[in-house]
């Protein structure tokens, strides 16, 4: 379940308290809630700019989107950078929807990269809260949190 961090009419935000406050939730979340997975919403632009540069700046990435009536996502984004490799699952997680590992292995047998891998980069991105991560018999099923607008 996503938990929205919103941000509406926050216009300044240190980067010590996005550090401690919402980095920090989102890592405290993703490793005690196991349910949970924190995104911000509704950033300023100069917040945004902070998030974005603090997260890039430790080789991190975070959801963020603007949320409409009933708190509906209108429209979502990543702050921050993966690299190559995650970029590349994240996008076929995006692509597909709710992807395993050994389908990813499948799918991309020209990379010669086995299921166990394709595992840890999922994981990876879950414990970023990119992935919404499911268990599914002895493998699990992992999707995007929200949808790139």
């Amino acid at each position: 379940m996503p938990a929205f961090l919103d941000f509406t009419a926050i216009e300044i935000a240190t980067a010590s308290f996005l550090r401690e406050a919402v980095i920090g939730f989102r890592d405290y979340a993703r490793q005690s809630l196991r349910n949970v997975y924190p995104a911000v919403a509704n950033l300023e632009p100069a917040v945004a700019e902070e998030l974005d540069f603090f997260v890039r700046a430790r080789g991190d990435v975070m959801w963020s989107c603007e949320l409409g009536p009933g708190d509906a996502v209108v429209s979502a984004k990543l702050l921050g950078e993966l690299d190559p490799a995650q970029r590349s699952t994240f996008d076929a997680a995006l692509e597909v929807g709710a992807i395993t590992a050994p389908e990813l292995a499948a799918r991309f047998t020209d990379q010669r990269i086995g299921p166990t891998a394709w595992n840890n980069r999922l994981s990876a991105l879950a414990t970023k809260g990119l992935l919404v991560e499911r268990k599914q018999g002895k493998t699990k099923s992992f999707s995007p949190l929200l949808e790139i607008a």
